[in-house]
């Protein structure tokens, strides 16, 4: 019975299969090309993977340092969707990193830290600029010594994929850090001119676990490199709050919330995070960037 379905589907044009392949996702081309050979073949064609790349691809390559020249380089559109996947291009003059979601396709951002508004960011003794080569921009911010965190930005919703629910997080790594394990911090998304959705972060994972653990677990202080820990009143709030965790590429991340894109609209996605109270010194946090990718 199986072969003679197979047969069944080898028996239709590969044209039409290539269609109908394009109107599912990249993820089920790629299963559904193990069906028969004609499905494998049409797997493989630029017309499928055409209507899997967002329809202003070109114009997103083209405000790259490269522009479109790249395209050359490949020689199917499956192998230059592959290489979005997994290779953020810089656009808009190193102010963002470009890629998509392998399984749907589906737009993804990286905002710099030079694209962000930090407060004091431009005061040399609180934040510094440096070079580091493992972020994928040119330079991201070192904090120095502040007593009040907080770093907003936004995108243009109409770069963003339509009807699609997108997910913010700070991108960031320590160097020496201190201060940060009893500092309780809000991350927020919305949309410009409304209140968006807060939720209590910790950017040391460390913390909320010691806040899991029994009193008599953990002794009088906590110590772990970076930070010395404080005892502080542990809210109901802060038991759902998000922790930071580990990204493949090195850097760590926390989600600062989440928002539905509708279609046909142009304006302000904004993210924050924002310290809830001021007054405690701190140091040592590497900010490449805010992400915005699908949930």
């Amino acid at each position: 019975m199986a072969v003679e379905k197979n047969d069944h589907f080898n028996a239709l044009p590969e044209g039409c299969i290539a269609y109908t392949l394009s109107l599912t996702s990249p993820r089920d081309a790629c299963r559904l090309s193990s069906v028969s050979s004609t499905f494998c073949s049409a797997a493989q064609s630029d017309d499928v993977w055409e209507r899997f790349l967002p329809p202003d691809y070109r114009d997103i390559l083209s405000r790259s340092e490269q522009g479109i020249q790249p395209l050359r380089l490949y020689t199917s559109k499956k192998q230059l969707y592959l290489h979005l996947c997994d290779n953020p291009i810089l656009i808009d003059n190193g102010t963002k990193s470009f890629s998509l979601e392998k399984s749907s396709g589906k737009k993804c951002y990286m905002l710099a830290a030079r694209d962000l508004t930090i407060v004091w960011g431009d005061t040399p003794c609180y934040w510094q600029w440096i070079p580091l080569p493992m972020s994928r921009f040119t330079e991201v911010a070192e904090l120095l010594d502040v007593c009040w965190l907080e770093i907003r930005g936004k995108i243009k919703t109409s770069l963003l994929s339509p009807d699609t629910t997108y997910a913010s997080y700070l991108v960031f790594i320590w160097n020496d850090a201190f201060g940060f394990d009893h500092v309780p911090a809000e991350g927020e998304v919305g949309m410009s001119g409304q209140e968006g959705q807060k939720k209590m972060v910790h950017l040391d994972p460390e913390t909320h676990r010691q806040q899991d653990m029994p009193r008599r677990q953990r002794g009088r202080f906590g110590h772990r490199q970076t930070a010395t820990m404080r005892w502080r009143e542990v809210r109901p709030a802060d038991r759902d709050a998000q922790t930071s965790k580990q990204r493949s590429d090195g850097w760590m991340e926390v989600k600062l919330g989440e928002i539905f894109i509708k279609g046909g609209e142009d304006v302000d996605m904004e993210m924050a995070l924002t310290e809830v109270k001021g007054g405690n010194w701190k140091r040592g946090l590497i900010v490449q960037g805010i992400e915005v990718r699908p949930k």
